[in-house]
């Protein structure tokens, strides 16, 4: 199991940058941020310069102008704190995927298997912060295996951010108790007692901590030392259906790489299934020991959580994948579900019955286009339409029911152009088929045709021409859908093209 690891950020003067970078002007001058409490106007927010005169949160602003008179006064914008950080989380989304707002100035990062990305863990937390400082922010940071930790740490620690695995309780035992995000009332209470860090009570009875200080207490003291875990609210919820495969050795053969698609696709398949919900689209992530990303995706015809015919889909693309080096993780996330709907039992079965519903044809067509291309395979449905290449519509699934009827009155070509091309005729006229057409350089000498047949252009949508269809057959064989354009009268009346070929 992959050890999990946290990095807190602490934004020491949120506020205040922001206000300077929108405001350069402040950078050389001490400011306040204040907001109205209990009748008094109190300072939530203090500039380094501002400090330095020993102006901190929670003074009254009348004493802070007292101590500094030429010092500048802002009026907080509620929520702009909750504003910021989730602004600054979703660019940290870049590191991690896993990112929770920690108010009143900071960020929590779940950063298991991602630190190797950046070529470890100190170079990678070196990067966040560095960039961050860059874009204008006093940023602290701080790593361990719990967030708790990790808060702890970026804002009280005084030696190495980066807590070691397994060594958090060495790392809290000289904090003092704000370290442990404790309500006000419980700080003042243990120093008081004589508890200036967290090693004098760490060592007491459970039992005698809670009768003492109650609950909370003891909840975040656990949560720190990884003995409870701690509930995250993420910026971007994860996918619903994700699944992660960590190797303790580096997979280097397409052997191990199927074994590890197995294995997801066991694990994803059991929750799909017992949820009532099947797969159309799955992505597998491969993460190289060189830092590179492979990534192959499959997509079905059908909802499925059948695991026998989803790993035939990805064994098609097993050949793809090259380990190098080896290949230190995997992950299987399905972005798209569907309800999956019970098959009934038959009371009879009849081989050679073979309907859009049954598997076998999903999953035939899901090998099919899999292997040559997703979107090589279509099925088109009708459309109320009479304009021909506006009545047909490609269907989503298999599943997708026509909301209409094929027109079958009048022929129509096995293989329509997208896009009518205009041909060369000679023609007699007025209203005669041609008597031969040139396209794409070659002529076609016409021994039979049919027509003409008119198609009046569906002027509630744009306006035009009507068109005269003619079904022709060439010399050798070939049989073309070809039309004039609007009234031989008509300037366009030379206008003739070809829009389809009869099998």
């Amino acid at each position: 199991m992959m050890q999990r690891r946290f990095v807190s950020i602490w934004f020491r003067h949120l506020l205040a940058d922001w206000f300077t970078l929108r405001r350069p002007e402040l950078k050389t001058v001490p400011f306040i941020i204040v907001e109205p409490s209990g009748g008094r106007i109190l300072v939530i927010a203090a500039n380094h310069l501002a400090e330095k005169h020993g102006i901190n949160p929670g003074m009254a602003a009348a004493d802070a102008k007292a101590i500094v008179p030429s010092l500048m006064v802002i009026d907080h914008l509620p929520g702009q704190n909750a504003k910021l950080l989730k602004a600054l989380g979703e660019w940290c989304i870049r590191y991690t995927p896993l990112v929770a707002i920690d108010l009143p100035e900071g960020l929590i990062l779940d950063i298991s298997g991602c630190a190797h990305l950046w070529g470890g863990e100190r170079p990678y937390l070196g990067t966040i912060i560095r960039v961050l400082r860059s874009k204008g922010y006093d940023a602290r940071g701080a790593m361990a295996d719990t967030a708790g930790a990790a808060w702890a740490v970026a804002r009280f620690g005084q030696k190495n951010p980066i807590v070691e695995p397994g060594k958090q309780t060495e790392a809290l035992l000289s904090l003092p108790p704000a370290a442990l995000r404790l309500d006000e009332l419980i700080i003042e209470r243990l120093t008081k007692l004589g508890f200036y860090n967290i090693q004098a009570f760490m060592g007491m009875g459970r039992s005698v901590l809670r009768r003492r200080f109650g609950p909370e207490l003891l909840l975040r003291l656990n949560q720190a030392l990884g003995m409870e875990d701690e509930h995250l609210e993420l910026l971007e919820p994860v996918i619903p259906y994700h699944e992660r495969l960590p190797c303790l050795e580096p997979i280097r053969t397409a052997t191990g790489i199927e074994i590890a698609i197995r294995e997801l696709l066991e694990a994803l398949c059991h929750r799909l299934q017992k949820d009532g919900m099947g797969l159309r689209t799955a992505i597998l992530k491969c993460y190289r020991v060189d830092g590179q990303v492979l990534e192959i995706s499959i997509g079905t015809g059908l909802a499925s959580h059948h695991t026998g015919h989803l790993f035939k889909l990805f064994e098609l693309k097993i050949p793809t994948i090259e380990p190098r080096l080896g290949i230190e993780l995997f992950t299987l996330d399905a972005p798209k579900v569907e309800e999956v709907e019970p098959e009934q039992e038959a009371l009879w079965t009849v081989d050679d019955d073979c309907s859009l519903e049954d598997h076998r044809l999903a999953e035939l067509l899901d090998k099919l286009s899999n292997k040559i291309g997703v979107n090589s395979i279509k099925r088109y449905l009708p459309q109320e339409h009479h304009w021909p290449e506006r009545s047909i519509k490609i269907a989503v699934s298999l599943k997708e029911k026509p909301t209409t009827v094929w027109r079958a009155a009048q022929p129509r070509p096995s293989l329509m152009l997208p896009r009518p091309e205009p041909i060369e005729v000679m023609v007699k006229t007025p209203d005669y088929p041609p008597k031969f057409f040139i396209y794409k350089g070659e002529k076609h000498d016409i021994i039979k045709s049919d027509g003409p047949e008119r198609i009046e252009h569906e002027w509630w949508i744009e306006d035009g021409e009507h068109r005269d269809y003619y079904y022709v057959e060439d010399n050798k064989g070939q049989r073309y859908w070809l039309f004039r354009l609007g009234h031989y009268d008509n300037d366009k009346s030379r206008q003739w093209f070809l829009h389809g070929f009869f099998a």
